[in-house]
């Protein structure tokens, strides 16, 4: 049995996807919040487990009968990372065989600017710590939030940010998912470590050249000042903690801390992963 955390996610869902063509009927549990909202999980054969990651008790019961769990990481809360270790506790409890986590591709955890991250390779720690063998995948930024950095009207007022001409080897969600499912329905779980990244960086001023050319509308790309970008930001009525933690995540692609280049994901999937152009043909419709 293995048990998918945050199971009607956007990452959780795609494991799921994928793990129902690989393995036998009623071996996947879904860890969700609300049973109700999963009726469509349910109605395809995956077992619900009702819990969530502040409740100890409810994990307990969620881990019964399970052999491998996935953790993916949770949100922004305060207490984000106590709920990590709430569930590594709840796994070890329970005595599953293997826990996964989905961390994330840095160069660097010590010089990061947006500190949120850092939670990931406390995460990691914590896992080790517990004695439960692991499998770590180190996720790239994801390609489908490009939207959530852009905007909405990118066609139309181009990209001001200021990432530089930092470089991102970003892969598509959806195809994460895959290669995470392809690896959890393999019986290993060797403490391994997979760095999931597309096959090329781009940069921002790459991500206009496509829309450029995928719209036929040209989209320039401007780098500006990290002051300038928090102002517009405020004027759009975001509070501080959030503008950020948009800009330390800027920062860092500035910094060069997204640029790692790997070839799990291709390997994981068993071919290459999304280019940037095709990827943002599927994301914005174009």
């Amino acid at each position: 049995m293995i048990l998918i955390t945050g199971a009607t996610g956007h990452i959780g869902s795609a494991v799921i996807d994928r793990l129902l063509q690989l393995t036998a009927p009623g071996q996947v549990a879904g860890l969700v919040r609300d049973e109700a909202k999963a009726a469509d999980l349910k109605a395809r054969g995956v077992q619900l487990r009702v819990g969530n990651y502040r409740d100890p008790a409810s994990l307990d019961r969620a881990m019964q009968g399970v052999s491998k769990v996935l953790l993916v990481s949770g949100g922004a809360d305060e207490d984000g990372l106590q709920q990590h270790y709430n569930v590594v506790d709840a796994a070890k409890k329970a005595g599953v065989t293997c826990l996964a986590y989905t961390s994330r591709a840095l160069q660097n955890p010590a010089t990061l600017a947006n500190q949120l991250m850092e939670r990931h390779f406390q995460t990691e720690d914590y896992i080790r710590a517990s004695g439960v063998p692991y499998v770590l995948f180190r996720n790239i930024l994801y390609m489908d939030t490009l939207p959530q950095f852009v905007g909405p009207q990118v066609l139309e007022r181009g990209i001001q940010l200021p990432a530089g001409m930092g470089e991102v080897a970003f892969a598509l969600r959806q195809e994460m998912g895959e290669a995470i499912a392809n690896v959890l329905a393999d019986s290993r779980c060797d403490n391994r470590i997979f760095t999931f990244t597309g096959s090329t960086t781009y940069s921002f001023a790459d991500v206009a050249a496509a829309l450029s050319e995928l719209s036929g509308r040209k989209v320039e790309y401007t780098p500006i000042e990290e002051a300038a970008f928090a102002a517009r930001l405020q004027a759009q009525g975001l509070p501080p903690a959030v503008i950020q933690r948009i800009s330390g995540f800027l920062t860092d692609i500035r910094n060069g801390q997204e640029a790692t280049v790997s070839t799990d994901l291709a390997d994981a999937l068993g071919r290459p992963p999304a280019s940037l152009p095709e990827g943002l043909s599927t994301i914005f419709k174009l």
